[in-house]
C-alpha cells in the first residue's frame, strides 16, 4: 500500500472510523472483502467496507459505488453488488459502461494480488486484467485522452494499457482526476491541487489552490473538489481557479459529477454522513435516499 501525503491520509483514516454509526458509507477494513455474493442484493449491515469510488451515468442517473467490497448500484436507494468481490481501491469510468479498476481480489476471484489495472466492459459484471497483475495496487487512478495514469507509490502512465512508463516528479497524489476527451489531470496533494496538461508528464501548483481530498471532473472545463471538512469548490476553468460553494455534511470519501442546466453542475458526494446530493453547483446538499432520481 502507497503511503499518503499528511494530512490527507490521517483525515481518510478519521472519517472512515467515523463512518461506524453511517447508513451509507461504513468504516472499519476487515482485511478481506466480505462475503463472495456476486449480485442480488447485498447485506443491510456494512455492505460496503470502504467507499473508494462514485460513477453517475449521465443519461440514465445510475449510480456506482466502488468500495472494499465490490461495485454496488444504489440508484434504487437499497444497495445491490455488481460483478465479484473486489476492493477496488482505485476506480475510474471511462463511459458507456467501461470501467478501469485496481486493488485487491476478494474471495472465489481469480485475480492474483494486488489485481494491476483490470476493465470492465460491461458496467462491473465482469473484469480482465490487463496489466501489472501481482505488481501494482493503484490508490489513485484515472483515465485521460491519451490512456490511463495510476499511482502505486510511483506516478505510472501508460497509453496501450500494457506498457507504462514512470513520470519524472516527486508529487504523491491522494486523489487523481481526467476525462478521456482532455490531456488535463488534476491530483490532490497535501501542498493544494495540482494541475497536468500533458496527461501527468509535468505538474503545476496554481496560486491558492485549496487543499482537497478527492476532485472530479463535470466536463472537460469543470471540475469539483470536496475538502477534508466537506466543503465543495468548484473550478471552470480545469483546475486553475476555484471558487468555495457549500458544504456536505460528512467528511468526503469519494466524489463525483456532470453538467447540469444551464451552467450548473450536479453533485454526489459519498461521506460519512451518507451519499448526497447537490443539483446546484454544490451550493446545498439534500441525503440522495430522500429524493427521487434526476
Amino acid at each position: 500500500m502507497p503511503s499518503k501525503p499528511f494530512p490527507l491520509h490521517a483525515l481518510r483514516t478519521g472519517a472512515l472510523a467515523a463512518a461506524a454509526a453511517a447508513s451509507m458509507l461504513l468504516a472499519g477494513c476487515s482485511g478481506q472483502p466480505a462475503g463472495s455474493q456476486t449480485s442480488g442484493a447485498a447485506p443491510a449491515e456494512n455492505p460496503y467496507g470502504h467507499i473508494h469510488g462514485v460513477s453517475v451515468d449521465p443519461e440514465s442517473g445510475h449510480v456506482l459505488l466502488a468500495t472494499h467490497n465490490g461495485l454496488f448500484d444504489v440508484t434504487g436507494g437499497s444497495p445491490k453488488r455488481t460483478g465479484p468481490v473486489i476492493d477496488l481501491m482505485g476506480f475510474t469510468s471511462a463511459g458507456d459502461d467501461h470501467f478501469y479498476a485496481s486493488g485487491h481480489p476478494g474471495p472465489g476471484t481469480n485475480l492474483p494480488d494486488p489485481v494491476g489495472l483490470i476493465r470492465s466492459d460491461d458496467g462491473g459484471k465482469t473484469w480482465q486484467p490487463l496489466s501489472r497483475q501481482g505488481e501494482s495496487d493503484f490508490h489513485a487512478l484515472t483515465v485521460t485522452r491519451d490512456g490511463i495514469v495510476g499511482y502505486d507509490g510511483q506516478l505510472r502512465m501508460t497509453k496501450d494499457l500494457k506498457k507504462w512508463t514512470t513520470a519524472h516528479t516527486d508529487i504523491e497524489p491522494y486523489n487523481l482526476a481526467g476525462t478521456a476527451t482532455s490531456t488535463v489531470l488534476l491530483a490532490t496533494t497535501e501542498q493544494g491541487v495540482q494541475r497536468s496538461d500533458d496527461g501527468g508528464k509535468t505538474w503545476d501548483l496554481p496560486a491558492g489552490a485549496p487543499v482537497l481530498l478527492v476532485t472530479t471532473f463535470a466536463d472537460d472545463a469543470a471540475a469539483v473538489g470536496v475538502a477534508p471538512d466537506g466543503t465543495v469548490h468548484i473550478s471552470r476553468d480545469t483546475g486553475r481557479t476555484w471558487q468555495e460553494a457549500g458544504k456536505a455534511s460528512g467528511q468526503p470519501a469519494a466524489v463525483a459529477a456532470v453538467p447540469g442546466e444551464g451552467t450548473t453542475v450536479r453533485i454526489w458526494v459519498a461521506t460519512t454522513a451518507g451519499l448526497e446530493y447537490s443539483a446546484d453547483s454544490g451550493s446545498t446538499f439534500e441525503p440522495l435516499g430522500k429524493r427521487s432520481q434526476p
